[in-house]
């Protein structure tokens, strides 16, 4: 969005009568955001980008679930909605953790407490249901209407594997899970944790968003194994392990399809395409899942 439109909009829709002060912060795929200061109170601003559609968002669900989030101190406090437009919620002061404090034996229980109080959400109806399969299918279809194929051969037949796999194994009953669970979307203000970018909860086994943080803290079997112990307060079973080792996987797949598209619109995401290159080696390597 240009400029002068963000602070036509920042005027009209955000509280006060002071002057505007917007500063742009990233420039994605799924929505522009921006920190934005008036009368003293900072707020976050996302406007949606043009290509959202590719990646099977539903920005009603979204913002019903934010309001529910935002009024138990899960995500940041919502101000305003437009769902054509943009987001308005209350900035959320705090930092991010480092590799290493995410392996802290405390942090690993502050997450494991914080995903079941999301995981307790009450679900806004009709319930978004969404799985790995689901994913695997709405990636698949955007790629191939950009003419990139979805992923054939041994990682396409991997994939196929394990969701067979997953399906033989006792189903758990679904939750709103926020699905983009990564270091950069947990803020702490001192002991406070605070979730951000939902654009992707939906409803889903509670241990995909157990898997979504292992995958994208490259989190070894042990502490992982730990992060499942503190979730469910008893010893995992071995059904409920091997669940979430095959979503792990699942995970690390859908994010690998998320990336081609990403990489497909935008040619110059080296950040991105490393980890691409990484996910693509890592997904060939078995072992690297086994049990």
């Amino acid at each position: 969005m240009p400029p002068d439109d963000i602070e036509r909009l920042c005027r009209a829709i955000v509280p006060g009568t002071g002057a505007i002060e917007v500063q742009a912060l990233a420039n994605g795929l799924i929505s522009e955001t921006y920190r934005v200061v008036r009368d003293g109170v900072s707020y976050a601003l996302k406007t949606a980008a043009a290509q959202r559609g590719d990646f099977g968002l539903d920005l009603a669900w979204e913002a019903q679930v934010l309001e529910r989030a935002g009024s138990l101190g899960l995500a940041p406090p919502l101000v305003y909605c437009d769902l054509e437009r943009a987001v308005l919620s209350r900035w959320v002061a705090g930092r991010t953790w480092s590799p290493l404090e995410v392996r802290r034996a405390a942090n690993i229980t502050k997450i494991a407490q914080l995903l079941r109080r999301v995981h307790a959400l009450l679900v806004p109806l009709p319930p978004r249901v969404m799985s790995p399969m689901s994913w695997i299918q709405v990636y698949g279809a955007a790629l191939s209407r950009h003419s990139r194929g979805a992923f054939e051969g041994a990682l396409r037949a991997a994939a196929e594997s394990r969701l067979q796999q997953l399906a033989d194994l006792p189903a758990a009953a679904g939750v709103v899970c926020h699905s983009d669970l990564h270091a950069m979307n947990v803020m702490q203000a001192d002991e406070i944790l605070t979730l951000l970018d939902w654009e992707y909860a939906h409803v889903s086994d509670p241990l995909w968003d157990l898997a979504g943080w292992a995958a994208n803290n490259d989190l070894e079997p042990e502490t992982q194994r730990e992060l499942l112990m503190n979730y469910l307060g008893i010893a995992p079973t071995a059904a409920e392990w091997q669940r979430l080792r095959l979503l792990t996987w699942l995970y690390d797949y859908v994010c690998l399809l998320w990336s081609e598209l990403y990489l497909n619109a935008r040619r110059n995401g080296n950040a991105i395409r490393e980890r691409a290159t990484l996910l693509d080696a890592r997904l060939r390597l078995p072992a690297h899942y086994a049990p």
